[in-house]
This record gives structure tokens, C-alpha cells and sequence, in this order.
């Protein structure tokens, strides 16, 4: 046997193990998704979320909205947050050293004026300019916090320090929530008695297309573009299986920085938010959870698979590469810092599987995946097409449809967001193109994510174009 022979072989079965190995993940993960949607279903049906709305034993929430150049949609977006089901509740905008004149339409239309406040610097921020209040009693839950600009883990930070209530729910400012979000994202710290509840994140859905008046979902539409209506799928993928499953398990390490609740309390005692990364929504998560982990004390990471939260997805491939390079920055920088788990039993399954997972199925299937493609590409260019590895590849391409289809499935059995029967079966044909046209980009710009942090080229949050929900009017929000 030649060594060209070996290296091919070797090549191959490599590629057939890891994608019989993907195979009975995506298989676990169904299974568990499954049975924990049907729990849930189940426990909520026994749920009236009013007796929670009106009552003053309900956990007190503080919500966290960074705004860094909002000034296009801010006023709607706050009367949307004043606007929620809760009770215990206050509304905290960190305006982060904004340079348009989000401040100043805040302070006019809330009639908002500099108070005196003393900040608990729990955190070490950026420093705060002001703290504003309005003078209007309808507007009493409304906080308006102005700092020097610091980036978003910087704003929430602040943000922690200034809220006053034992939870705190982090927002991006331009989302549109559910009236009933906060209620039904409250209710796995109030439900767990043996383990303590130190965070939940909920559903993040695609919110292109859709009608939104007044800061509130009306109507909800499949999106109309490709992109957009491709990440729709991508999204139902990725909260009602992978994040349902691992909420089983009591696994997981990621929750949407765009939606989710934290004992603040913890998140304190673990240092907050790390403004050196810019993925510090998924490494607070699992710093919380090693901090829980190495004092041996009962803990959960819950879900809610309840669609609660509506945003804008990338329209354009040039905002969609940024997106998910900086995601793929901010996956490695996380498994990096917090390498000390990586099957380490003394993490328990935080340790001996959700940490591997992450590293060998979410940081380098891209990167397996680009060079078996590359791999592919030029065995077929020099000589006869290798017929098994061809197979092994087309193989692993229909795992992926089938999986998609069994999201879309499930989103149908569940709560069937897009009623339409044209609308399910253009998701259907979502699933069959995205392997060939969405996929192999989404890989591309993973793999830019880690050259760029090679070469120690961080990029920042880079420049978000964003069409906006009820305009065409196209406005630009630069995250830093």
C-alpha cells in the first residue's frame, strides 16, 4: 500500500467515523428534544400565567436593553419593554456613549430628567454619566442609564450594577418580545425547589416580514427573503431540538444574548460580563456553571421553548459573514478560557460531555467539513472519482435534510408559528437547498472567524444593516 493510499483511506474512514458519530448525536438529540417538549407542554398546560402576571410574590426582573445608536427605532422599542406583562418589573436602557441622538429623544419623549443615584460598582465599568428617571408616574419602571461607550459586555454590566431586583433579563434593544415573555420566562425559578435556577433563556424567532405595530408582534409572516427565511429554519433547528435536548440533560452552555435571565446574584459573584471577548453571552453561561460546578452545589440551566422573542436576521451575505464569524470567534475564545473542564470529571457532565460536544461538533465540524470538502474536490480532479468518500459526503448532506425536516415537524406539532401550508412546505424546501447554498458560507465564514482570531485580528462587532421592521428605511447600528 502506498502512503498516497493510506493518507486516503485514513482520510476517509476519519470522515465515516465523525459522521457516524453526528449521526447518533442528531439522533439523541430528537430523542431528548421530544421528550423534554412533551414535559414542558405538559407542566404548562397546568400553568395560568395571569395569577403569576398580577402577583406580588413573583421574582422581581430588571430587563437590560444596551442601545449604541438606536435613535432611528428607540422610543418604540422602550414603549415595547413598558409595555410587558409584569408586575415586579423595571426597564434599564444603558445608552452606551451613543453618538446619534438616542439620549436625547429618550429624555423628550419620557420626560426624563438627571437624578442623583448612587452605583453599586459591583462590576468594573466604563464610567456612567447620568442616571435618568422620568417625571411621569406612568413611566415609573423606566431607568435611563448614559455611559461612556464600552462595548455591550461593558453596557450590561452596568447594567447589573444599577438594577435593584434579583433577576435581570438581557435584551438587544430592537427585539420584539411576547407580552406574556417575562411570565413564562420567570416560571423555572419559581418551579425548581431542589436545584437553584441560575439562568433560562427562551426562543429567539426570525422576525422578517413579519407585522410589527407599535413596538408588538401582529402578524406573523415566513420571511419573504431567502437569507432571512434559511435562518428561520436554521433557528427552529437550534432552539426547539439542540437547545431542548441539552436542557434535559441539564447541559447547556449557551443562551441567547438576545433574550435570557440571570440570578444576579451570581453573575456577580462570578465577575459578570468579559468585555475581551465577543462572546460573552455563551462564556458568562459557562462561567456560571463552573463556578456552580467547583462548589459542589445543585444547580440548573433552564429553557423555554415558547417563541418569545422576534428579531431581525441578516438580509445580506456581507452582514450574515460577520454575524457568524464573530460567533465562531466567540465559541473558541470561551472553550479556550474555560479548556480546564475538557473531560474533566470533576465538572461532571458540564465536563465529560457538554464541553466536547461544543469542541468537536460546534468549533471543528467547520473545520473538518472545509477541508473534507477541499479534500474531495481535488481526488476528484486527480483521477476517478473516489465513489466511497463521495458517498460518505452525500450521506452526511441528507442527514442534515432529514434533520431539518424533523425540526420542521416538530415546529408543526408544537406551535406551528407558520400556519400556512405553502409556508411549511417552502421551509421544506429550505431544508433541501441549504446544504448547498446557505451551509457551505456559513462554514466559510467559521473558518474566516478563526483566522482572524489567529492572526489576532478581533474585528469587533463590526457594522449591523438593519432594514427595520415597519419601514423600508435601512439604518445602521455599529456593536462595538
Amino acid at each position: 500500500m502506498s502512503w498516497q493510499t493510506f493518507i486516503l483511506h485514513v482520510f476517509t474512514y476519519g470522515i465515516l467515523l465523525y459522521s457516524i458519530l453526528l449521526l447518533v448525536c442528531y439522533v439523541c438529540i430528537g430523542a431528548f428534544s421530544i421528550s423534554e417538549t412533551r414535559t414542558y407542554l405538559n407542566k404548562n398546560s397546568f400553568t395560568d400565567y395571569r395569577v403569576l402576571a398580577s402577583s406580588t410574590e413573583a421574582p422581581s426582573i430588571s430587563v437590560l436593553a444596551p442601545a449604541y445608536n438606536e435613535g432611528t427605532t428607540i422610543i418604540e422599542n422602550v414603549r415595547s419593554l413598558l409595555s410587558l406583562h409584569y408586575n415586579n418589573l423595571e426597564v434599564i436602557i444603558i445608552n452606551d456613549g451613543s453618538k446619534d441622538d438616542s439620549l436625547e429623544k429618550l429624555i423628550d419623549a419620557y420626560d426624563l430628567y438627571r437624578i442623583d443615584f448612587f452605583v453599586n460598582a459591583q462590576l468594573a465599568t466604563k464610567p456612567v454619566r447620568g442616571v435618568y428617571k422620568s417625571r411621569n408616574p406612568v413611566y415609573r419602571k423606566l431607568i435611563v442609564v448614559d455611559k461612556v461607550n464600552g462595548g455591550k459586555a461593558d453596557a450590561l454590566n452596568v447594567g447589573v450594577n444599577i438594577a435593584q431586583n434579583n433577576y435581570y433579563v438581557c435584551i438587544d434593544v430592537d427585539c420584539v418580545l411576547e407580552q406574556d415573555a417575562l411570565l413564562k420566562l420567570a416560571k423555572p425559578f419559581l418551579e425548581n425547589a431542589t436545584e437553584r435556577v441560575i439562568a433560562a433563556g427562551g426562543v429567539v424567532r426570525i422576525a422578517n416580514s413579519c407585522q410589527i405595530e407599535g413596538g408588538r408582534l401582529v402578524k406573523v409572516n415566513l420571511a419573504k427573503q431567502f437569507l432571512p427565511r434559511v435562518q428561520t429554519l436554521e433557528y427552529i433547528r437550534a432552539f426547539l431540538l439542540s437547545r431542548m435536548a441539552w436542557t434535559r440533560l441539564n447541559g447547556l452552555l449557551l443562551i441567547s444574548g438576545a433574550f435570557g435571565a440571570f440570578d444576579r446574584d451570581i453573575v456577580i459573584k462570578c465577575g459578570g460580563y468579559n468585555s475581551e471577548t465577543v462572546g460573552e453571552d455563551m462564556e458568562l453561561v459557562v462561567r456560571m456553571r463552573r463556578y456552580m460546578e467547583e462548589r459542589d452545589e445543585p444547580y440548573r440551566v433552564s429553557f423555554i421553548p415558547d417563541p418569545l422573542c422576534w428579531t431581525e436576521a441578516p438580509s445580506t451575505f456581507k452582514i450574515l459573514g460577520r454575524q457568524r464569524n464573530r460567533w465562531a470567534r466567540g465559541t473558541i475564545e470561551t472553550l479556550r478560557i474555560h479548556k480546564k473542564m475538557f473531560f474533566n470529571p470533576n465538572y461532571g457532565l458540564l465536563g465529560m460531555l457538554s464541553y466536547p460536544y461544543w469542541l468537536f461538533f460546534e468549533f471543528m465540524a467547520p473545520i473538518i467539513e472545509f477541508f473534507g470538502t477541499i479534500g474531495l474536490i481535488i481526488y476528484c480532479l486527480s483521477g476517478p472519482i473516489n465513489w466511497s468518500l463521495f458517498m460518505i459526503m452525500l450521506g452526511v448532506l441528507s442527514i442534515g435534510v432529514l434533520y431539518s425536516i424533523f425540526a420542521i415537524l416538530m415546529e408543526v406539532l408544537t406551535y406551528n408559528q407558520y400556519k400556512q401550508r405553502k409556508d411549511i412546505l417552502r421551509l421544506v424546501l429550505v431544508a433541501i437547498l441549504e446544504p448547498v447554498i446557505f451551509h457551505p458560507f456559513v462554514v466559510w465564514s467559521s473558518i474566516r472567524g478563526n483566522f482572524d482570531l489567529l492572526r489576532k485580528h478581533n474585528g469587533g462587532w463590526g457594522e449591523m444593516t438593519r432594514q427595520g421592521f415597519a419601514t423600508e428605511k435601512k439604518t445602521v447600528t455599529k456593536l462595538l
